[in-house]
């Protein structure tokens, strides 16, 4: 069996904040959507799950600029975590879940792994 992926419709343009994220619900779980027009790519996605308190609140995280990385802080414990990468500046050792998405007319698409498995070819 080999795993395969669908690209699902999460929320459309209009629902994006600039500079800021929205929570959109998946197949697998909750996942944290930024928009940031004034870099390229302006899109990225990342679990909503701040991974050291549990919490789905990624979302609602301040995004900025270390060093030229596109970064979200929790809310919480005001960790760093690269939105290209997932990874916790403060701690490496942690890791965000990130998702392909791309901008489709005025929808916005993440790669979502599907839950079934698909046979192998023989």
């Amino acid at each position: 069996m080999r795993a395969w992926t669908r690209w699902d419709v999460v929320c459309s343009v209009e629902d994006l904040v600039p500079e800021s994220g929205i929570a959109v619900w998946t197949e697998n779980g909750p996942v944290a959507v930024f928009y940031l027009p004034h870099r390229l790519p302006a899109l990225f996605a990342v679990s909503h799950t701040d991974p050291f308190s549990g919490v789905n609140v990624l979302a609602r995280g301040i995004t900025g600029d270390l060093k030229g990385e596109p970064v979200v802080a929790s809310p919480l414990y005001k960790q760093h975590f690269s939105l290209r990468t997932g990874v916790c500046l403060e701690d490496e050792s942690v890791q965000l879940k990130t998702y392909p998405v791309l901008l489709d007319g005025n929808r916005i698409r993440l790669e979502i792994p599907a839950t079934q498995q698909l046979p192998q070819a023989a």
